[in-house]
């Protein structure tokens, strides 16, 4: 009967060391998106440590990919060192993606704060050259989020662009799409997006956040599994004389 439990905790354990490799390689996929789109809006968004999250997912990534090593190793050759091992480092990364989740929350708490402080600032940098790097990220912003000005598109004329420019125009990049001959012109309001950016970068920030803290949540889980499994194999194999016996017959044969 402690030979089948034993039995059942290996296979479980080799089961877990395949989704750690599996894991791995999604955790460092979420961390590199959260970079890539980071990129994408960080003239929104000053505060740089709230990619300690994505960061620390993408370390215990690659932590997980030699986790799953170390255990499928310790798990065929039934090593308790080994096991040991695993389990103690799977108690760390445990304890790293508890720490990824209360920091994700943390800095998605901010977002909005970050957000209203700076959006105002790259607005007012905005001078509608391809060369400028404020300006390219609001471009960008507006036709990926199909939003236009802070609030709507009436927060333009408040921009040193559209009083230079002296057009009574916003940028193209607010026309919708499918209209046709749009200059940005607010005498036909209508052919522009309606909604502001403000809290559509906001939204699109704290998705990004929640993404990093339900994969560390996720896993985390697994995680805890895996610790179960190699601790039940530890303690059956420590208080277990037949199967020490059965091991120790297995290495001579």
């Amino acid at each position: 009967m402690g030979q089948c439990g034993i039995t059942s905790s290996k296979t479980v354990l080799v089961f877990l060391n395949l989704i750690f490799w599996a894991a791995a390689g999604i955790l460092c996929y979420i961390g590199a998106y959260v970079f890539i789109t980071y990129d994408d809006y960080d003239h929104f968004f000053e505060d740089v440590y709230t990619l300690i999250p994505a960061v620390i997912i993408i370390a215990v990534g690659t932590l997980l990919f030699i986790i799953g090593l170390i255990g499928c190793c310790a798990t065929i050759r039934e090593s308790s060192c080994g096991l040991a091992t695993f389990a103690a480092i799977l108690l760390l990364v445990f304890v790293t993606e508890c720490v990824v989740v209360v920091l994700g929350y943390i800095y998605r708490a901010k977002v909005e704060d970050e957000v209203n402080h700076s959006i105002q600032k790259v607005y007012n940098e905005y001078n509608g050259t391809n060369t400028d790097a404020p300006s390219r990220a609001i471009d960008y912003v507006q036709r990926q989020l199909h939003c236009c000005g802070i609030h709507n598109y009436s927060d333009w004329r408040n921009t040193r662009w559209f009083k230079e420019s002296k057009n009574n125009s916003v940028p193209v990049s607010c026309c919708q799409p499918g209209i046709s001959n749009c200059t940005g012109t607010l005498t036909r309001p209508a052919d522009l997006y309606q909604e502001g950016c403000e809290a559509l970068v906001v939204k699109k920030l704290k998705e990004i956040m929640m993404y990093v803290i339900w994969a560390a949540l996720t896993f985390a889980s697994i995680q805890m599994l895996g610790m179960l499994c190699a601790c039940v194999v530890l303690c059956r194999r420590s208080h277990d004389p037949a199967y020490e016996l059965l091991v120790t017959t297995n290495s001579y044969a």
